[in-house]
C-alpha cells in the first residue's frame, strides 16, 4: 500500500513540478508606506504652511474710496468695471462665517491654490459682516497673493458688500 501512495505522489509531483516550497501564505507589506505616508503628511503641513505664508497681517495696503477694489499691477482697470457687472461668475465660493483670522488665512491660501491648480478664473470670498474683522483684513490678504490680478466688491446677485469677487491668473 506504501507503495501505491508513494507512485502517486511522484505522479503529482511530475505533474505539478513544484520548484520549491511555499513556506508562508500570508503577505507582509514592505515597510516603505510608513516612509510615504509620513512623508505626505510633511507634505500636506509644508503646503498649510506656504498657505499662511503669503498673508502678513502687517501689511496695509491703500484702496480707494467706495466699494472695496483692487486691480495688480499691468492688468486692464477694465477688469475691476467687469467684476462690479458680474461678468465673470464665481465658480468656487469660501465662506468665512465664524472663523478666526488664523483659520480664515489658512482657508483662503487654500481657496487660492486650489483655484490655481484647477485653472478657475474667478472665485468669491465671503466675509460677512459681523464684527467686520475678517472683512478689513481680507483685501489686504488678496493683494499680497502672487496669483490674484483684480478683486471687487461682489454685485448683490453674487453677496453684495459682504463678499469679494476674486480674479485669477
Amino acid at each position: 500500500m506504501s507503495n501505491d501512495l508513494d507512485d502517486d505522489f511522484a505522479l503529482f509531483r511530475e505533474q505539478v513540478k513544484v520548484d520549491r516550497r511555499i513556506r508562508s501564505e500570508t503577505y507582509q507589506a514592505p515597510r516603505q508606506q510608513r516612509r510615504i505616508r509620513s512623508q505626505q503628511k510633511t507634505e500636506q503641513r509644508t503646503r498649510q504652511q506656504q498657505a499662511e505664508f503669503f498673508f502678513s497681517d502687517n501689511f496695509r495696503a491703500h484702496f480707494p474710496e467706495g466699494p472695496v477694489r483692487f486691480c495688480a499691477d499691468g492688468e486692464s482697470s477694465h477688469i475691476l468695471k467687469q467684476l462690479r457687472r458680474g461678468d465673470f461668475p464665481p465658480e468656487l465660493l469660501l465662506d468665512l462665517h465664524g472663523m478666526t483670522q488664523a483659520v480664515a488665512k489658512r482657508e483662503l491660501g487654500a481657496l487660492l491654490r486650489a483655484c490655481v491648480k484647477q485653472q478657475i478664473e474667478c472665485c468669491a470670498v465671503m466675509s460677512g459682516h459681523g464684527k467686520g474683522i475678517l472683512k478689513e483684513n481680507l483685501p489686504h490678504w488678496l493683494v499680497q497673493h502672487p496669483a490674484v490680478r483684480a478683486f471687487h466688491q461682489a454685485p448683490a446677485a453674487y453677496g453684495g458688500n459682504a463678499t469679494l469677487l476674486v480674479l485669477l491668473k
